[in-house]
């Protein structure tokens, strides 16, 4: 594969926006890289992904085309496991990780990623629920957005680097103390008129940014596009919008 398209990547990228290579394996992950060239620097690879060669292929995007790599694998087990874990995968040397954000999770995690630049992301509450999920899952009452941004509080103070949250809580978490310097991740992103699939609590990527979060995570709406390159493109035209408060310099 010509490996020109993936290593012109500062032309038109901007890191906020981290593309999900939600595809089965390293050979789709490597054409959708390809096809969307310049316009994108950072791509998160997941669980559906790993049996795929997911390593492999945030090895080689990482490593031969300089791009960043966000790890979601949503990590939790008992603080030893935990602790192995993140050390194995820190030597990867990859940007970012999820763990879940309960914080014995998060200190066995920092634990593991010592001396490492790799940041530790914890998840408050998964954007595909709702209040009626927490129910079926016996997680106490109340509502919603309070139990994810005490979750995000706890997870911080435990020592996280940042969170994954809904856009609903990202203004409520960047007003917290503890999040001062630190970073807001967020899926449940959906350009305008794009389906939701099966996320719930969505917001725009002007929207998010506006409301304080440092990085938008996009799959579908870039992957299934006719033009995937086009719009990443249209995505980094928002986040450089007046709409969005926040442009990046």
């Amino acid at each position: 594969m010509p490996e020109t398209a993936l290593k012109e990547t500062p032309a038109t990228a901007d890191d906020r926006l981290i593309m999900a290579l939600d595809v089965p394996n390293v050979m789709q992950g490597l054409d959708l890289a390809q096809r969307i060239g310049d316009a994108v620097s950072f791509y998160k690879i997941g669980l559906g992904m790993l049996a795929g060669g997911g390593m492999a292929l945030a090895n080689e995007l990482k490593a031969e085309h300089g791009k960043r790599i966000f790890l979601d694998l949503k990590l939790f087990d008992i603080g030893a496991t935990i602790e192995a874990a993140v050390r194995g995968i820190s030597a990867f040397d990859l940007d970012f990780l999820t763990v879940h954000g309960d914080p014995q999770v998060v200190r066995a995690a920092q634990e593991g990623k010592a001396g490492r630049d790799l940041k530790i992301l914890a998840v408050t509450v998964l954007t595909s629920l709702d209040r009626g999920d927490l129910d079926d899952n016996m997680i106490r009452p109340g509502d919603l957005s309070e139990i994810a941004v005490e979750r995000a509080q706890r997870a911080l103070a435990a020592g996280a680097d940042g969170v994954i949250t809904s856009p609903n809580e990202a203004a409520m978490i960047r007003a917290l103390p503890e999040a001062k310097g630190r970073l807001i991740v967020t899926p449940g992103v959906r350009p305008a008129g794009a389906a939701l699939g099966d996320q719930k609590r969505v917001a725009t990527p002007a929207e998010a940014v506006r409301d304080g979060v440092d990085h938008v995570v996009i799959g579908r709406p870039i992957r299934d596009a006719a033009d995937p390159r086009a719009a990443a493109l249209d995505i980094v035209a928002e986040l450089n919008s007046p709409q969005a408060g926040r442009p990046n310099h």
